[in-house]
């Protein structure tokens, strides 16, 4: 009887240990960046070095592919209608240094990002990639001729281990400036576009929904409320899939308005809009998102718990 009940438990115990290990985080890095996965799922790809299409419209930084959670891809990479356009990427039309223009960030003109350190810290709840990239352009030298960077982003990427029918990724995105009267803004246009951005597959039936109801896409930013919720068939598969964005209660101009659309284009928190904003080297600009990738439906009553823990 002893004996039996002692092979139960070590049964029990091997079992268990197999079911965390089937889970475990898994990194590895590659020549373009990381991979990033949980047991037998795909997370992500997190691009370090600059991707670009016959030498052009290069952009680092970035991630794709986001996977469901099916492990298929959600994410578009310069696509055919934006090619600048690269999966989950935060980026500005209007960087300048006082008066001087040091280049647009979203149309990958003059521009460029130098990831100066990538690493990953694993534990049993999340995996975090922290970052630290430079931002530079050929419109800004030192005395050298040599370009210099003009802002330090510091940024983390949390991924939380998937659990009920979705999976967590918070952003935390700190831009520190490294020249006085540095300013970042959005298109100059009544649009304003700029800032966090996703490229997702867009299938002919989609529903766009903010914590205020359904909204339709238009041509304007418009305010939905602190979350912008899109479900369809994203991943090609059998059913609905969706991604959830929701604007940190912290961040400046909260709640931030949404530019939306349906057909062959991105997501955006436009922030801060087509007037710039001075961001001051002693007093860093930081931004938050979470973004929640999630199979079916999610409830009510799950966005606002997610909504309430960030």
């Amino acid at each position: 009887m002893v004996y039996r009940l002692f092979f139960s438990m070590l049964s029990l115990l091997l079992l268990l240990s197999a079911c965390s290990t089937s889970k475990s985080w898994v990194v590895a890095k590659q020549p373009g960046g990381f991979f990033i996965g949980q047991g037998k799922d795909s997370v992500l790809f997190y691009q370090r070095i600059p991707h670009a299409a016959d030498g052009r419209y290069a952009r680092a930084h970035y991630i794709h592919p986001l996977y469901s959670l099916h492990n298929t891809v959600l994410t578009e990479n310069m696509p055919k209608d934006h090619p600048h356009h690269h999966g989950v990427f935060w980026a500005w039309h209007q960087n300048f240094v006082g008066e001087t223009s040091v280049g647009d960030a979203w149309a990958l003109e003059n521009f460029s990002w130098e990831v100066a350190k990538a690493e990953v810290d694993r534990s049993a709840s999340s995996c975090v990639l922290r970052t630290e990239v430079l931002w530079k352009s050929p419109l800004w030298l030192d005395e050298n001729g040599k370009e210099k960077a003009f802002v330090r982003e510091k940024t983390d990427i949390a991924i939380h281990r998937s659990k009920e029918n979705y999976r967590v990724i918070d952003f935390r995105i700190e831009l520190h400036a490294l020249e006085a009267g540095f300013q970042i803004g959005g298109s100059t246009d009544e649009k304003g576009y700029s800032g966090f951005s996703w490229r997702i597959r867009l299938p002919d039936e989609l529903t766009f929904a903010g914590a205020r109801g359904e909204v339709q896409p238009q041509n304007l930013a418009l305010d939905a409320g602190p979350w912008m919720n899109i479900t369809g068939n994203l991943d090609g598969q059998a059913g609905n899939e969706g991604v959830l964005v929701i604007d940190h209660p912290g961040n400046p101009g909260y709640p931030q308005p949404w530019i939306l659309r349906s057909k062959n284009s991105m997501q955006n928190a436009a922030f801060p809009g087509r007037e710039k904003i001075e961001i001051k080297p002693d007093q860093p600009l930081l931004l938050r998102y979470r973004m929640v990738i999630y199979d079916g439906a999610l409830s009510r009553a799950q966005i606002d718990r997610l909504s309430a823990s960030m």
